[in-house]
């Protein structure tokens, strides 16, 4: 398949990708006001190692359109994903999806488990016994955001929860990301929508997934908006999941989640396992 750009339009909005690569299919899916750029963190060595990878910005974020019909919820989010997949001639799929894109490959998998050849659910954060965890956070991001741009974002972020050696990486990151966006209202409007969408109303519902699935959990020194509870017990629950989380040091390092090339070494094991 040659490499190239991608436009798709989802139901009158346009979704902007890029694909590289030949072999299975692996499709990257970003965290909210992140973009395609943010999954494996630039790495290429998913393609080198014989893999079609496909990577869009969701709805309203990066390069593509703000949701024409106003919609960000998860099954609008999955929906979106089974159009590109569509667009593409691609029946089945690895999804490599990190937090809200874990939360939208889920959704997918509960309504198209045939089109999943494997899952890669990176920090997921969804806890349907706490549904609504952080909305006040969130309306400040998108406040923040809408007020002040990125800088008026990243003055609503919390830092102090993370390690004082991380914050300014952190900091960095989170200007990086914001600037990449072309549509910052619509990725405001976002922060308010997709955290009171859920991807799936009870645990139990995980235990349906019959695809191999790898879950990447952060330790909660150095990313707590992405409990290791979480991703503990939704590898619990569902069947066949093996849980991945980096060891515990003094000072905390960086999880294996924000390095690309660890995160695409595991993700090829999981499609060759």
């Amino acid at each position: 398949m040659p490499a190239g750009g991608l436009s798709v339009d989802a139901d009158g909005t346009l979704l902007s990708g890029e694909q590289s690569g030949e072999g299975p299919a692996v499709v990257l899916l970003h965290g909210l006001t992140a973009t395609r750029r943010y999954v494996v963190m630039g790495s290429r060595s998913l393609e080198r190692s014989g893999h079609r990878v496909i990577a869009y910005d969701a709805r309203g974020h990066g390069r593509s359109a703000p949701a024409a019909d106003g919609d960000y919820g998860y099954p609008r989010l999955a929906a979106d994903l089974g159009v590109m997949l569509d667009a593409l001639g691609v029946r089945q799929a690895v999804l490599a999806g990190a937090s809200m894109g874990a939360h939208t490959s889920v959704r997918f998998a509960l309504d198209h488990p045939e089109r999943v050849a494997a899952l890669a659910l990176i920090t997921p954060a969804f806890d349907p016994s706490s549904p609504n965890m952080d909305i006040e956070r969130w309306d400040a991001l998108a406040h923040g955001l809408r007020e002040g741009g990125v800088e008026g974002f990243v003055a609503a972020y919390d830092l102090d929860p993370l390690p004082a050696t991380m914050r300014p990486t952190v900091q960095t990151v989170l200007r990086q990301r914001l600037q990449a966006q072309e549509h910052p209202d619509a990725v405001a409007d976002a922060l308010e929508a997709v955290p009171r969408s859920h991807p799936f109303e009870s645990l139990s519902e995980l235990g349906q997934i019959d695809a191999p699935t790898l879950i990447v959990a952060s330790r909660d020194e150095v990313d707590p908006g992405h409990p290791l509870s979480i991703g503990e017990r939704w590898a619990q629950t569902i069947p066949d999941a093996r849980l991945l989380v980096e060891e515990a040091t003094t000072p905390p390092r960086s999880p294996i989640a924000w390095q690309g090339g660890q995160l695409s070494k595991a993700i090829a094991e999981l499609i060759d396992s």
